[in-house]
């Protein structure tokens, strides 16, 4: 393994030291938009940023197999439900990884883990933060019955307001933003990247860039759970 990127080295040790702010970690906030009959759902995604070609920091993502019965097609962070012999949130994201995208465990270094975003039915998303230190160790072997592609981008795009477009939605009364990033891969297609994987991704960037996105995010506030709204299942 070549030396390790002392870019990747200081956004480790920056991320290793990410508290969660106190209104976006709280239990009790987060369950209280969760009806009394609705069973706990936790997932976890793994933000997985390496170091591109350029010198810019990336992040891999998966566009879900076509023969999925549900978001098919759509783009997404690897990851999935947590099984009952899971440690933890990161055993969930990392196993997830390796049966989505072949990604090893041994060549991610976990940094930290961001604060949990809510679906509207109850599910609890986990976004775990690796390092990717040896690119080139990893070559993508996708599931074919998960995964169409793995592909990359640049992490920074979430905070910028270029190949970018939103659209304003209403959800019991709350109206918020949904945003849309349409990424053009070299001599490939277009990838959208939109909904709550955007706005876990708007988030990381916001954390690893330690900077607000250039536009109006307006999230939906049952993302991080909401304590005047009961949430359907």
């Amino acid at each position: 393994m070549s030396e390790k990127s002392q870019k990747l080295l200081s956004l480790a040790q920056q991320l290793r030291l990410y508290k969660p702010p106190d209104s976006l970690d709280n239990p009790t906030r987060r369950q209280n938009g969760i009806p009394q009959s609705a069973k706990p759902k936790t997932a976890a995604v793994l933000i997985c940023i390496f170091e591109g070609y350029d010198g810019d920091l990336r992040v891999i993502l998966t566009e879900r197999s076509s023969r999925l019965s549900s978001h098919s097609g759509e783009v997404s962070l690897p990851g999935g439900k947590r099984e009952e012999g899971d440690a933890d949130d990161v055993e969930t994201a990392l196993r997830e990884a390796t049966e989505e995208i072949g990604l090893d465990p041994s060549l991610v270094d976990v940094v930290t883990v961001l604060e949990p975003f809510m679906t509207k039915y109850a599910m609890t998303v986990v976004p775990v933060v690796g390092i990717l230190f040896d690119k080139k160790a990893f070559n993508p072997a996708p599931n074919v019955n998960e995964v169409e592609t793995v592909f990359d981008v640049p992490l920074e795009m979430f905070l910028k307001d270029e190949n970018r477009r939103e659209q304003e939605k209403e959800w019991m009364g709350d109206k918020y933003l949904l945003h849309f990033f349409d990424y053009h891969q070299s001599g490939s297609k277009m990838y959208t990247i939109w909904a709550i994987t955007a706005s876990i991704l708007i988030r990381a960037a916001s954390v690893v860039y330690q900077r607000p996105p250039a536009f109006l995010e307006r999230k939906p506030t049952f993302w991080n759970g909401n304590p005047d709204k009961a949430i359907d299942t």
